[in-house]
């Protein structure tokens, strides 16, 4: 179809609203739809915590920001995906090895799902999930740390965007991929092949009950369409799995208008009970590949790789009761399943209604197969027959629902920038609200799980035109907080977020909170270069490569004064914070070094690669603010000319080297 076309024409028009709402009509008055006691509502006095975590996707900056709700305040970053000086993540010798790839060592990506770990359906605040966009991986975030502990990467997949959700056990992460590619050797074609050549590859994700730990336990090759978004089943739909797909017009060029042709995509309904038959009849199929798996054992405070080679992976074109299209208006974004498990709504970007699936339509269509065609060897259910009714006038742009406590569903409007509340069980419209502006997701506190706890909706906007100070041509990113406690929505804040807050997931504080730990026992620090004491501090060369086993505690750093290194060298400060205290970590940093800071936790030891360039006297110091004499917490590295005879000491105080000159 030629862009001449008048569908084409239609696009295009729905894009120059979108564009012209978002950057024209701001709302009238918005500054003053805030009630009177708003203020009142967010405010947490001095001393006091916040009720709700929230757990916000850093989008492009590759991180998670976690925040109390219902302050704004921001809590910590969490690294995940990209270096962060801030704590050494990536940069320490310790963590380096969570950035590794089969692309190799990726410093960046793009992180766009959190997902709380699920116990019957309800979050149980022992992990955070998230995906990496651009370099598909899935990692996973021990919430007693708040640190990143493991990175699986996810082979055969050209986007990880469908991505991480967890079944209603935890059983299962799974990670869809966004752009179907050629997979299984055959990868060197036109691309304008698409239609023979390519396929779409959704991966199961075992996850070990007790420790968390992630494999790859079988991937289903599907049809060659985008995969946008996923939820699992629960309750009554438990063992299924929803993704929303586009571009079944399987184009590979100018999708704006060439994923737009046809009046419906799919939602792509998936068995995943049904594999797991097929699997244990001995019907997968183990293919070659190539991923990393990188773990961070919290014994050592180390990460490791290991380089996966095979995948085993089923074909639904030819077991194909595993999975099933349902029909659903152009271009959808979100699927989201209700508390109970029997309404799967979806979400059509270009589409004028809400359709409401019914999980026990569904079956009973494929029991009866109630179908109207095959898409690429996938049986397609009519869609009356799987449809339990659409929301009629939601707003403009439908993009994601979440739940609350009380029967209500709230759904994102896009192009008309607002949220709309709904009533599930008759789909009437009850209710909305303008957000400011172009709201993207949007998360109800525990909105996905079998029993939402409701109270906050949180915006999470594109747009915040004239809603802070300016800060150049770069607006902050942003979120809203509204208040969904009484009949109406109330805005009660705005606040700033990091990157790009893409979703989030919130829970009661309580669930986190219980199982906070505060340091690492120093006597289960199985580092290889941890010292428990400064007595075991020492310095060793190995020809070129020194290493330096250092102690940090208020407020010195042992050894602090150290000579003998020699230009050339390569040396590593080994530090173990000696502290067993909550909330005093020590930093670390060199004058010259090209990495950034350590930041070691109590009882725990980090690394840093020091290569100086040039000789003389180089200070080293704490970074991090930790007693009154923390300025005092510093110490001297000597380097000499490589032909020097200058010996290698260390020490401190009574021990530290004396009067040594160099002979050259």
């Amino acid at each position: 179809m030629s862009l001449s076309t008048p569908y084409s024409k239609l696009v295009l028009a729905t894009a120059v609203a979108a564009v012209t709402f978002t950057t024209a009509c701001k709302p009238k008055k918005a500054e003053t739809v805030i009630s009177g006691d708003a203020a009142q509502k967010v405010y947490v006095a001095p001393g006091k915590l916040d009720e709700v975590y929230l757990f916000a996707s850093g989008g492009f900056s590759g991180q998670v920001a976690a925040y109390g709700l219902p302050s704004g305040r921001l809590l910590k970053v969490i690294p995940v995906f990209s270096q962060n000086p801030e704590n050494g993540w990536g940069y320490s010798e310790e963590t380096k090895a969570m950035l590794n790839t089969s692309h190799g060592f990726i410093p960046w990506d793009d992180a766009h799902h959190p997902q709380i770990s699920k116990t019957d359906g309800s979050d149980d605040g022992r992990w955070l999930f998230i995906n990496g966009n651009n370099t598909p991986r899935i990692a996973r975030i021990n919430l007693a740390t708040f640190k990143t502990e493991e990175i699986l990467e996810i082979p055969n997949s050209g986007g990880n965007h469908s991505s991480p959700y967890c079944t209603e056990n935890t059983e299962y992460v799974v990670a869809g991929t966004r752009f179907s590619v050629p997979i299984e050797g055959n990868t060197d074609v036109p691309i304008n092949t698409y239609k023979e050549n390519f396929r779409g590859a959704l991966s199961f994700v075992k996850v070990d009950p007790k420790e968390g730990h992630m494999n790859i336990a079988f991937q289903l090759l599907v049809p060659g369409v985008n995969y946008d978004l996923a939820r699992s089943g629960k309750g009554a739909s438990h063992g299924w799995m929803f993704f929303t797909c586009y571009n079944s017009e399987q184009a590979n060029t100018l999708l704006e208008v060439n994923a737009s042709q046809r009046d419906k995509d799919f939602i792509m309904a998936v068995n995943w009970k049904k594999a797991e038959e097929y699997l244990k009849q001995g019907k997968g199929k183990k293919t070659p590949t190539t991923y990393y798996h990188n773990n961070y054992d919290e014994r050592t405070h180390s990460a490791s790789s290991k380089v996966e080679k095979e995948v085993l992976t089923l074909d639904t074109r030819v077991l194909k009761d595993i999975v099933y299209f349902i029909p659903c208006p152009k271009s959808p974004h979100g699927a989201d399943v209700s508390p109970d498990g029997e309404s799967i709504v979806a979400s059509g970007k270009l589409a004028a209604v809400i359709p409401v699936f019914s999980f026990k339509k569904m079956t009973d269509a494929i029991a009866k197969k109630t179908f109207e065609s095959e898409f690429d060897k996938v049986p397609v259910i009519k869609y009356e027959a799987a449809l339990a009714g659409e929301v009629q006038k939601p707003g403009l742009g439908p993009l994601h629902t979440e739940f609350d406590d009380k029967g209500y569903a709230y759904t994102s409007m896009f192009v008309s920038s607002e949220i709309v509340k709904w009533k599930v069980d008759t789909r009437e419209v009850v209710d909305r609200i303008p957000t400011y502006y172009s709201i993207g997701h949007l998360c109800v506190v525990g909105g996905d799980n079998k029993k939402p706890y409701g109270k906050y909706a949180i915006a999470l906007n594109k747009i915040t035109k004239d809603r802070y100070l300016p800060t150049g041509p770069e607006l902050t990113q942003s979120a809203q907080l509204f208040d969904i406690t009484g009949e109406k929505m109330n805005l009660l804040l705005d606040f700033p977020t990091i990157g790009e807050p893409h979703y989030a997931q919130a829970c009661p504080a309580d669930v986190i909170l219980k199982n906070q730990k505060k340091i690492f026992e120093l006597s289960k620090n199985e580092h290889p270069y941890a010292v428990k004491n400064e007595k075991e501090t020492k310095i060793v060369r190995n020809g070129k490569r020194v290493d330096v086993w250092m102690t940090a505690i208020r407020s010195h750093l042992a050894p602090d004064n150290i000579e003998g290194i020699k230009l050339g060298d390569e040396v590593y400060f080994h530090i173990t914070n000696l502290e067993q205290d909550w909330d005093v970590p020590h930093g670390f940093a060199v004058k010259g070094a090209e990495n950034a800071e350590l930041l070691i936790m109590p009882g725990e030891t980090q690394t840093i690669k020091w290569t100086p360039k040039s000789t003389g006297i180089f200070p080293f110091y704490c970074t991090d603010f930790c007693s009154a004499l923390h300025q005092e917490m510093q110490g001297y590295a000597r380097v000499s000319p490589a032909n020097s005879t200058v010996a290698l000491k260390s020490g401190i105080g009574e021990t530290a080297p004396k009067n040594e000159l160099a002979k050259n």
